[in-house]
């Protein structure tokens, strides 16, 4: 019997890309980065490693690297701090288990003797043609038959009326980091007909609580990150995911 190797495998370069691949390197390199800070492997405040440092181990002109960085900071992604660097901007949104549910889809595709661009292509292309077809409120049918001013105000209380089931939606699953102090708002039922300064105002108390509460996860899953960072990666780079991996490598090498 031969005995198994106790050294995890070496974690791959998560900045490492591929010439010869339709996508541009540059592109590459933002989706690299888009991933490692939407499933909170970059945290909010971590700072990305210099332009230079990036090129060299992207194989790319530091050129390159100046203008992910500048689209990324447009995206409100990071933010360039003067004569410090580049950071994860401060209330970026994560959700670690996207790691988990790609993961999960490559599997399944490749088990179909699928690879995992066949798969992202197909997602891409169904989640934008699903979100053209949910397109239109449905106002101009509503108006028929009325003067312009009303039409234009059922057309903004059903906007308002999207966006606050759109909060209030996302703020279920972060209640529990809402301060106790803070106003709350009263849910909008169709039963309610709600003028548009009351709607406004549900609207701006939700967005007051999701901020706070995004910024109370955020601080607590960046220190969660940090933790786990100072524990070391290596030793469970068997069974952590790719990007987790790709993380380990990087730190190595800070």
């Amino acid at each position: 019997m031969v005995a198994q190797s106790s050294e995890p495998a070496a974690a791959p370069n998560p900045f490492a890309v591929d010439p010869e691949d339709e996508l541009p390197v540059g592109l590459q390199l933002t989706l690299r980065l888009r991933a490692l800070i939407a499933t909170g492997r970059l945290p909010a405040g971590e700072q990305l490693p210099s332009v230079r440092r990036l090129a060299e181990w992207a194989g790319v002109n530091p050129n390159t690297v100046r203008a992910v960085y500048a689209g990324l900071e447009d995206e409100g992604l990071v933010a360039g701090r003067h004569g410090r660097g580049t950071f994860v901007a401060d209330g970026v949104r994560t959700a670690p288990e996207l790691e988990e549910i790609a993961g999960e889809a490559i599997r399944k595709a490749l088990a179909a003797g699928l690879s995992a661009r066949e798969l992202a292509e197909v997602a891409f292309a169904c989640a934008a043609i699903g979100c053209d077809a949910l397109g239109g409120s449905g106002a101009s049918g509503a108006a028929a038959g009325i003067d312009a001013a009303e039409a234009e105000a059922i057309g903004v209380r059903q906007e308002l009326r999207r966006q606050i089931g759109v909060l209030e939606r996302e703020l279920a699953d972060f209640a529990r980091f809402i301060p106790a102090d803070m106003p709350t708002a009263p849910r909008v039922t169709s039963a309610h007909v709600a003028g548009v300064e009351e709607l406004e105002r549900t609207r701006d108390t939700l967005v007051a609580q999701l901020s706070e509460a995004f910024g109370a996860a955020e601080r607590r899953a960046g220190e969660e990150a940090r933790r786990r960072a100072g524990e070391g990666t290596d030793a469970e780079a068997g069974e952590a995911g790719p990007l987790a991996r790709a993380m380990g490598w990087w730190r190595q090498k800070r």
